[in-house]
């Protein structure tokens, strides 16, 4: 087992009406083409500032147009085959239209899907877990 190098990435998800918002990554992009995923990219700014950013290119939503939720607990993906770790953190925000969302090249179609409809879809690893993260953190959220 060779030194995985680790990578910071982020990973927004979109709600609407309780239901998440997939992405199916297109053939042009570098890893894990045809996979389903959140709005993800590489970090390297304040994370969520990133999480904004990507969300506004992969999806054309504009800062109005959502609003952030939470974020969760960062999580390491290990992904030997590409000799990386990443260390994904994910952020939930809600999306006021979801008729807006148009696509970028990084992506060739998409769905909103109840969480627990994502089991058993060809997801990017630990897709489900990472959204837990979101997920867990909101629930807490609402405790205190």
């Amino acid at each position: 087992m060779g030194y995985m190098e680790k990578r910071e990435v982020v990973t927004a998800f979109l709600r609407y009406d309780n239901r998440i918002l997939l992405l199916k990554r297109s053939s042009k992009v570098a890893t894990y083409q045809g996979f389903w995923s959140g709005v993800s990219g590489y970090l390297d700014e304040d994370a969520l500032c990133q999480a904004r950013q990507e969300i506004s290119e992969e999806t054309g939503l504009a800062d109005e147009q959502i609003s952030f939720v939470c974020d969760g607990e960062p999580l390491n993906v290990p992904a030997p085959e590409l000799d990386t770790c990443w260390e994904v953190h994910p952020f939930l925000f809600d999306v006021v239209d979801p008729d807006l969302v148009k696509l970028n090249w990084e992506n060739e179609g998409f769905q909103w899907v109840k969480a627990e409809d994502i089991h058993g879809m060809e997801t990017v690893p630990l897709l489900l877990k990472t959204l837990a993260r979101c997920l867990e953190r909101e629930r807490g959220d609402r405790r205190h």
